[in-house]
Parts: C-alpha cells; sequence; structure tokens
C-alpha cells in the first residue's frame, strides 16, 4: 500500500467526525493518527437522522470543529431507496448544522458535499470551478446539492461552515457500488477462479476525474486545519484536474490482471443520465489549503486491485 508524505498538521480538538466508520472515514482517521496524533477525535456512532440524540451530543461534547462525512454515498443505493438518501444526506445535515448553530456555535462545520451536484453544468466540457451552477442530474446529487445550498444559507445568518466538494475518489476498502473497484473486484474474482474470466462493465467513454482516498483525507485534514482562516460558506472544490477515461481505467487494470479476462457491456451498469466528461478545477483549494494530490494514479489502481486480491482470499484489510 502507498504512503504518502505530509507536514503534520495543527488541529482543533476535540474534532467530531461523523461517519468515520465508513471508506473515507477510516482514511481520515489514519491520517489523523500520522499528521496529529495528538488531537483529541470524537467518532459517535450516533444516527444523524435522530435530531433529538444529535443535539444531546452537541450539547454534551461542544467539538471545535465537526468534520461531516455520514452519508448515503453511491448513487445507485440513493436512486434505490431515495427516502432514506433525503433523510441521511439533507434532514441529518440540517440536524448537525442546527444543532452546532444552537448548542456549540463555536464549533466549525467542515461538510463533505460532491462535485456531484453539477451536473448538468459538465456539459460544457470545460473544467468546472466553485461558480459553475448546481445542476444535479440524479437522487444522490440532488441530495447533496440541497444540503450544500442549505448550509450556504445558514452562513449568511451565522452558521459557521466550510463546503468541500470532492471528485471521485477511490482506494483501497472501497465498495463494489464504484467504477474502479467493480473492476477491480471482477478481475480478483476471476484470477481466483471463484467467478467467470469475464468482466461486465457499462459505458467506457465517459471521463472522471479521479483521486486517491488517502490524498482526499489529507484535503479534508488540511480544510479542518485552515477552516478558521476562511470566510464561512466558502466552498473548495477537491479535485485532480485530470479527466480520465473510464476504458483507459480499465485497461489499466485489466494489465495488471494475471489471467486473460474479457470484456461485455452489462446494460444494468448504464446510467440513465450520464455525461461524457466530468473534471475539476481546485485551484482554490491549492491556494486556500497548501493541498495537491500527491499519490500517483498507477499506485492507486494497483493498491485497488490488491485490495480485492485480499478480500477474495478472505482476509480483512480494515
Amino acid at each position: 500500500m502507498a504512503e504518502e508524505g505530509a507536514a503534520s498538521l495543527s488541529l482543533p480538538g476535540p474534532l467530531l467526525i461523523t461517519g468515520a466508520g465508513g471508506f473515507v472515514g477510516r482514511h481520515v482517521l489514519a491520517a489523523l493518527a500520522r499528521l496529529s496524533p495528538g488531537t483529541r477525535v470524537l467518532t459517535p456512532a450516533t444516527d444523524i437522522t435522530d435530531r433529538d440524540a444529535v443535539r444531546a451530543l452537541f450539547a454534551a461534547e461542544r467539538p471545535a470543529a465537526c468534520l461531516h462525512l455520514a452519508a448515503i454515498a453511491a448513487i445507485g443505493v440513493a436512486r434505490g431507496d431515495p427516502a432514506l438518501a433525503w433523510s441521511v444526506n439533507l434532514h441529518g445535515t440540517l440536524a448537525i448544522a442546527e444543532a452546532i448553530r444552537d448548542l456549540a456555535p463555536a464549533c466549525r462545520l467542515i461538510f463533505v458535499s460532491s462535485s456531484d451536484l453539477y451536473g448538468a453544468s459538465f456539459r460544457c466540457g470545460e473544467a468546472l470551478d466553485e461558480q459553475a451552477l448546481p445542476a444535479p442530474l440524479n437522487t444522490y446529487a440532488a441530495t447533496k446539492a440541497a444540503a450544500d445550498l442549505a448550509l450556504g444559507a445558514m452562513a449568511a445568518e451565522g452558521l459557521s461552515v466550510l463546503r468541500l466538494r470532492p471528485f471521485n475518489h477511490t482506494g483501497p476498502g472501497q465498495s463494489e457500488h464504484f467504477v474502479v473497484p467493480a473492476f477491480a473486484r471482477q478481475i480478483a474474482l476471476a484470477e481466483a477462479g471463484r467467478g467467470p474470466a469475464i468482466i461486465r462493465v457499462g459505458a467506457l467513454a465517459p471521463e472522471r476525474d479521479f483521486l486517491d482516498v488517502r490524498d482526499v483525507a489529507r484535503a479534508y485534514l488540511a480544510a479542518v486545519a485552515q477552516a478558521e482562516s476562511l470566510a464561512s460558506g466558502t466552498v473548495l472544490n477537491i479535485a485532480s484536474g485530470v479527466p480520465r477515461r473510464i476504458g483507459d481505467v480499465l485497461s489499466a487494470l485489466l494489465a495488471r490482471a494475471a489471467v486473460p479476462i474479457q470484456v461485455e457491456e452489462d446494460v444494468a451498469r448504464l446510467r440513465p443520465a450520464d455525461i461524457p466528461r466530468a473534471v475539476g478545477d481546485a485551484r482554490q483549494a491549492r491556494e486556500c489549503l497548501g493541498w495537491a494530490p500527491a499519490i500517483p494514479w498507477d499506485v492507486t489502481l494497483g493498491d485497488v486491485l490488491d485490495d480485492w486480491r485480499l478480500r477474495v482470499r478472505g482476509d480483512v484489510l480494515f
């Protein structure tokens, strides 16, 4: 697995992290242990859709900062259960924001939004900065856009909040609901003789802006460290600025496979509202946070595939 280098960070504490047990959360905790081991970290298991429980948590703990990661993050899951997606992604976020406003006003909220909210704005084909209009094209994106815009309004009314809009990110530990691990899982199963030597894919022509989750984790912690120096309501894209064709991602993974594997299109994996290219402009994050991606893409792909080889063999990586 890759080890990315970075300077230590001085973070406010206590730092409350929602969704710390999720894919990104585990990488954030690993980065915290390395970059700011003295920070007091709170990782409650509170259901963020339980407004009373959320208010009790913030009244008791009064954290200095809250990194809000908890979400229904897979587009397919949100599409299949929109009520749950709206409950968690919008109403859960509002419950946290209102608890901070009312009970812990000194707490800075760092909200992890999503680049998916730009949606149809990507059809211009250019790298989008933070001024691009939200135009969501799926349920997940709509829930994130609603929460993002609501927090922007609350910032104007006094809430201390920083909004981050990460682009696609992947790495060890990600579920097969996302494209890179979906490819890697099928390859690992084929290598182990536990699946056909066929990989079933959706559209391969679209281009996406991919990041390594460990670089994203560093960006989030840099945002926590710098939050007080940024105006409330600030929006920052977290992006590589490099468009990568999905078919090229697949080809790079297949080149690492230990057995020959055929490719077949699976109509069930085709998205109804796909866009040709989605790429971000993250110059503001570089300027405000001193952050830039550091992990080579080839390393990321190798780590994702090795992760799935371990899982297929029955080992537990996380």
